[in-house]
């Protein structure tokens, strides 16, 4: 069995051994640095794309000797074969290094001994045998078996796809998915590698077509294309693309007729992959999903806002009575939204930091109390919903999780059991931080709302759009169908804030003053932005803890972007070092090249019902269980299991052990970028004013950076980097047709 692309062997150098440590190893791309016990007794430091490569496997590679500056002589493998230890010492060494889920070095000495020579044998094919070993029960074997048949098959599927150049991590998807049958369907259609639940772009899939014969005009070529364009421009937050942009688009990419393109078009839509809407005289391609979901949201919007109660006298005492109790005296606008809360089915609260939203939706929650309507509260991260929850004192939840969010038995799709069908028992719904929520999911929440449920929908329309397609806060602000409140008085308590004061002036385009260093926001100017990211650690590590009593966890670092000196992944590294360094007695894992460390501040960036979470008992609480970590969860690494292949992590109260094979999903959460920021508040926040792509210098990433910190603002970097970001207003065009459609008569 081999890997990697070899066409001139003999003109390579060989080198053969046994695999006895891997030092190094990239899951993504299959990247490796092994020690090799060479077949004439040296031990030689080989690199290379060498995916799942384990300690005790036979290797014979072919390449070139080089000399690294750092680590000295080392063979560089172009191409290699390898194949499963044969001798009794090759199979401990092959299991004592974890190749087999499930057998650690004590497991290995017990079944070598026992099996010798013949012991891959018996894993593969008479798996009872292994019960026959103390400790060992009948049901851990057939596991242990399984998963090496498993190994088996992926490493296969490996070999054959870096053959062809591509990533390893594909394999491992692919094997998820179709098990042993992943090698016949990728050979039915190599376009399956671009399918949203392997992951692999559209031109890693063409590469491996055209290898297998696929012609460049081929019409499978054509329509897998234009799938990708559609869900290309689906991530960047379209919800259609125009055929006049799709057809010159698709046809530029893959080098097609634009007839081609045409005819593919016409063919997906009749096949229902893909919907035709002739929307403002253009003609909207839209993926099936996308378009069902925006017809449904707007049909379902109209319908709740078609019958508003009349203003009577009977709701002017409501909120008397609301505005007695509370012992506050409303603003106009916030009478007017709770007036508009108890006279419709569904309204919209808007606002900037200071102006009220949060004392106007407590008078609403108040006003539903006194009406007897029982209100659930939601928003659409974890962070967002705790925010929520300590706001108004009452309990709130994620939207993934209000609505049921699990995976579909065929593979990652998000369905939710809570719909049409089994509605949610509630006669209001208050969905906090709606600028967040994309199509698909505003269409979830709408499916489960009984039929007489209220809907409030409360966000800073300033804020940035969400990260999945459409925009659908704005689009409804925008479309006037919909009655709404904006609050745009800012009041005496918030006066006094040089942060809330700052954020309405970049809203308005003003050059806010960073220099002004005063009260709660200052200007840290660096102009170079490696002394900016040794700032921005010394802030961090030393200076607000010891200055200001502000614990590490109560600062978050912002940045534009994850890359550079100030991107967040550069300075998640250095900050790991200062914050939690490595010591003796604390565990860390490797993956790829991130250590994942005992004690390291990480987040969950995808959602997964599946993990399995426990909240300790809290005096006066009972302790609970459920599923289900979401995009965007913060946690605490508690502890590494080698021997279990796990992780544990304290995502603020609920304990969850991950799989070494879900850190793909993690990520170190000290810094992190705006985007990844909305829906939070903190405490303190360190700015870094990045250089970065335009698209990510804009006002309405700064006024997202700057409405996160709650008592302090430190930004670090060149102020210049802060005007430019005012003067670029310019708001990414999203293709959404949600607006017309709430404002359609049809």
């Amino acid at each position: 069995m081999g890997w990697g692309r070899m066409d001139e062997r003999e003109e390579q150098n060989e080198l053969s051994g046994r695999v006895i440590s891997v030092i190094y190893a990239n899951e993504e791309n299959g990247y490796a640095v092994i020690r090799l016990d060479t077949q004439d007794g040296g031990v030689t430091t080989v690199v290379g794309t060498l995916p799942s490569v384990c300690a005790g496997e036979e290797l014979h590679a072919f390449g070139e000797w080089m000399t690294h500056p750092n680590h000295g002589r080392q063979f560089k493998a172009e191409y290699a074969e390898r194949s499963l230890p044969r001798t009794a010492e090759a199979i401990y060494a092959y299991l004592a290094g974890r190749a087999v889920k499930g057998i650690g070095p004590a497991t290995a000495t017990l079944i070598v001994d026992r099996f010798g020579e013949k012991t891959l044998d018996v894993l593969e094919s008479q798996p009872e045998k292994l019960a026959e070993i103390r400790g060992i029960s009948l049901d851990k074997a057939r596991r242990i078996s399984a998963d090496f048949r498993r190994q088996a098959g992926l490493r296969r599927l490996m070999e054959f796809l870096c053959g062809h150049g591509l990533r390893p991590l594909l394999a491992v998807r692919l094997y998820k998915f179709y098990g042993e049958n992943a090698m016949e369907v990728l050979g039915g259609d190599p376009y399956i590698l671009a399918a949203p639940h392997i992951g692999g772009s559209f031109a890693e899939a063409d590469r491996l077509a055209i290898d297998l014969g696929c012609g460049v005009d081929d019409p499978n070529r054509v329509r897998a294309a234009v799938i990708f364009e559609l869900r290309h421009n689906a991530g960047n937050g379209h919800c259609f693309i125009p055929a006049d942009k799709l057809v010159p688009a698709t046809s530029q990419f893959i080098g097609a007729e634009p007839e081609l393109v045409s005819a593919a078009i016409a063919e997906l839509a009749e096949r229902g992959v893909i919907t035709r809407s002739l929307l403002a005289g253009r003609d909207a391609c839209y993926l099936a999903e996308l378009y069902e979901a925006e017809t449904f949201v707007a049909e379902r919007l109209r319908a709740m806002a078609s019958e508003p109660e009349p203003e009577s006298e009977r709701i002017r005492r409501l909120v008397e009575r609301v505005e007695a109790e509370s012992g506050i005296v409303y603003a106009p606008l916030q009478r007017t939204a709770l007036s508009l809360a108890a006279r419709c089915r569904v309204m919209a609260l808007t606002g900037g930091p200071g102006t009220g939203k949060t004392t106007s939706l407590r008078g609403i929650l108040s006003m539903y109390d006194a009406m007897g309507i029982e209100t659930l509260l939601t928003a659409p991260t974890g962070r967002a919903a705790k925010r929520m929850s300590e706001l108004t004192g009452r309990g709130a939840s994620t939207l993934h999780r209000l609505l049921g969010a699990a995976f579909s038995g065929e593979g990652e799709e998000t369905v939710f059991a809570r719909d049409e069908d089994d509605p949610l028992d509630c006669g209001a719904v208050v969905l906090d931080e709606c600028s967040m929520v994309d199509i698909t999911l505003m269409r979830a929440l709408l499916a489960a709302l009984p039929e007489d449920c209220r809907l409030i929908l409360v966000g800073d329309a300033d804020q940035l759009p969400s990260v999945g397609p459409g925009r659908v806060f704005s689009d409804i602000l925008r479309s006037g169908a919909i009655p709404a409140v904006r609050l745009d008085e800012i009041f005496r308590q918030a006066e006094g804030s040089r942060i809330v004061r700052c954020a309405h002036e970049i809203n308005r385009g003003e050059h806010a003053d960073f220099r002004e260093n005063s009260g709660d926001l200052f200007l840290l100017g660096r102009r170079d932005e490696a002394r900016a990211a040794d700032t921005i650690v010394e802030l961090c590590a030393q200076r607000l803890p010891k200055r200001m009593g502000m614990a590490p966890e109560e600062i978050q670092v912002l940045t534009p972007t994850r890359k550079g000196e100030l991107g967040s992944v550069s300075l998640n590294r250095r900050l790991q070092a200062a914050l939690n360094p490595p010591a003796k007695g604390k565990n860390e894992k490797i993956f790829g090249e991130v250590a994942f460390r005992e004690g390291d501040r990480v987040m969950q960036i995808r959602n997964n019902y599946d993990i399995i979470w426990y909240r300790n008992a809290l005096p006066g609480q009972k302790a609970e269980s459920g599923f289900g970590i979401y995009n965007g969860d913060i946690g605490y690494i508690l502890g590494i299991d080698e021997e279990n292949e796990t992780l544990t992590v304290d995502f603020d109260g609920r304990i969850a052990a991950l799989g070494f094979e879900q850190l793909m999903q993690l990520e170190h959460a000290w810094a992190m970028t705006v985007h990844k920021s909305q829906g939070s508040e903190y405490r303190a926040v360190v700015l870094a004013l990045a250089q970065a792509a335009p698209r990510l210098l804009t006002r309405g990433v700064l006024y997202t950076a700057v409405t996160r910190a709650r008592e302090l603002l430190i930004a670090v970097g060149d102020g210049e980097t802060a005007h430019r970001m005012i003067d670029n207003h310019v708001q990414s065009r999203r293709y959404s047709g949600l607006r017309l459609r709430l404002c359609s008569d049809t």
